[in-house]
Parts: C-alpha cells; structure tokens; sequence
C-alpha cells in the first residue's frame, strides 16, 4: 500500500514566490506574498523531480500566526496514479496533510495559529483538523496551549486587526 510520504514532501521554503507563484496566482490572481513564511508541499514525481501541489502562507505576528492564501493544484492530482489517489484521499487530501504539517512546524512557537477562511471545503479541512470559529466571520483560530479567556480574546482581536490576511 502506497503512503502518502513516499511521494509528498513538504516543507517550509525560502523565496515562496519562486515555488508557488504559479499556483496561487491560479487561484487568487494575485502575487504570492513576498515575505515569510512559505510553505509548499511538493510532489515527486517517477524520475525524481519535484512540482508544487499545495502551498499555504504564514505570517509571524509574535505570539500568533496567521495562516492562508491556501492553494492546491488539482493538475498534480490528476497526474498521480490511482495507488497515489487513494494515498492522498486517505490522508484527507493535500491541503489537510499540508494543514497538519504546519500546525505541528509552527504550533510550539506561538500561543495560536490563525486562519482567515472565505471558503466552505477549506472551512470544512481547517474544523477537521482543530481549528474553532470565533466571532468574527472567516476567522478561525487553533490553540496551541491552554491559555486563559482573557489573552485569548486579546489574540482573537489582534488577529482580527490583521483581516483580511
């Protein structure tokens, strides 16, 4: 049985634009962000190279992150084989297997990790994965520690200075 690692890789990149240009122009018809932080999951392909299938964007605002401009490429998927499919499915596809790297890579550095939503599938992989709605539409937050109500309103308001991000 094929597993999803044996062909996606995925990792925080320097100079974004360059991998994910393309991709997120697709689907944003705007310019990748030019500042920190990138991150891409890339699909290897048979011969060894590999292509940009999922890129997400993160902002460093000292003790939360903002995540978004999420993008997957479905012309990758549709060069995968079926065994690679079946992987990618079952992991529950390449924007929550990207989703859950990142909460993992960035969780330990800030108290929450942020996520501005416009869209009801992506809503639907960013509930699945921990994320909770707050009061302001689109906003969605993931606590990384137990914090108090207090600190955590005072984060929902800064993130929500930030919209849309």
């Amino acid at each position: 049985m094929t597993h999803i690692d044996e062909f996606i890789l995925i990792e925080e990149v320097q100079g974004g634009p360059a991998f994910a240009s393309e991709l997120f122009q697709r689907k944003y018809r705007l310019p990748v962000p030019e500042f920190p932080h990138h991150v891409v999951a890339f699909f290897r392909n048979a011969d060894g190279s590999c292509v940009p299938a999922c890129y997400v964007h993160f902002t460093d605002c000292g003790d939360l992150i903002l995540g978004g401009g999420a993008s997957t490429d479905d012309r990758v998927l549709r060069r995968m084989g079926a065994a690679q499919r079946v992987a990618v499915r079952e992991a529950g596809g390449l924007y929550l297997h990207t989703l859950k790297w990142s909460l993992r890579y960035f969780g330990s550095r800030v108290s929450a990790i942020f996520g501005y939503c416009g869209d009801a599938l992506a809503e639907r992989v960013d509930l699945a994965v921990g994320f909770e709605p707050t009061r302001h539409p689109h906003l969605l937050v993931y606590w990384t520690r137990d914090i108090d109500e207090k600190k955590r309103n005072q984060l929902v308001a800064k993130a929500h200075s930030f919209e849309p991000f």
